[in-house]
Order: C-alpha cells, then sequence, then structure tokens
C-alpha cells in the first residue's frame, strides 16, 4: 500500500508551493526600493537648466545640467514612478527641455553627481506639480 493524498492535501501542496514562488518573485522587487545608496541626511539644491525629463518605470529622472566654476556639471535625480508622480500633479510635459528648475534633492553617498527629488520649483520659484508644494 502506497501514501493515499486526499484532495486537501494537495491542494494545501499547491497553495504552499504559489505562496513559496510569490516569496521568491517579490524578493528582487524589494530589494530594488533600497535607498541606501542616498544620504537623507543630507539636501542639496541644484540650481540649472533641464537636459532630459524622462516619464518612465519604474522611476522618472530629471537630468539637470548645473554649473560650476570648472564648467557645466549634470546631475541625475532619480524620482518616483509615473503613477506616483502622477498623484502628485506631475506628467509627461510638467517639465521640459531648457526649462530654468531648482531641485533639492539628497545626493548620493558616493559623491556621485546623482540625488533622489525631494522637490522643485521653476526659476521663478512656481512650484512643479503638487509635489513641490
Amino acid at each position: 500500500m502506497g501514501v493515499h493524498y486526499g484532495r486537501q492535501s494537495r491542494r494545501a501542496s499547491w497553495k504552499c508551493g504559489c505562496a513559496l514562488m510569490a516569496g521568491a518573485l517579490m524578493a528582487p522587487a524589494l530589494a530594488h526600493h533600497s535607498g541606501a545608496m542616498f544620504d537623507d541626511k543630507v539636501s542639496v539644491t541644484l540650481n540649472g537648466t533641464v537636459r532630459q525629463f524622462q516619464w518612465t518605470n519604474p522611476h522618472c529622472w530629471i537630468q539637470v545640467v548645473v554649473p560650476d566654476k570648472s564648467g557645466p556639471v549634470e546631475w541625475s535625480v532619480e524620482m518616483g514612478s509615473p503613477s506616483q508622480l502622477f498623484h502628485g500633479g506631475w506628467n509627461p510635459k510638467t517639465v521640459r527641455v531648457g526649462d530654468a528648475i531648482v531641485v533639492v534633492v539628497h545626493p548620493m553617498r558616493d559623491g556621485t553627481k546623482g540625488g533622489l527629488f525631494v522637490s522643485a520649483t521653476r526659476g521663478d520659484g512656481t512650484p512643479f506639480g503638487a509635489v513641490a508644494r
């Protein structure tokens, strides 16, 4: 006589397997959203010109060219997802190439010219979207 598995036992095994698979698939997504590379205790204000605005998943980006005594420096500013920004009053045309912009970021810990978006205003002080109130 062999071991007989009932319908409930097979169903429980299937559910357990699905739960394990879902957990395994979620781990990389959770790891992706670490903010460890940004120094959230420091804020840097960038006063420059928009070179590019990328409305893409999983994160939107603003490339900002900032004047420097040694010449222009390009900063990469990481933002939230398009859906997060949309709920904050942004859209793909909120920021345009050539716009004067003042962006506050939490800078990269390693000194790379990049940071995590905190807020932004136009050169005249008008906020971008509802996020920058």
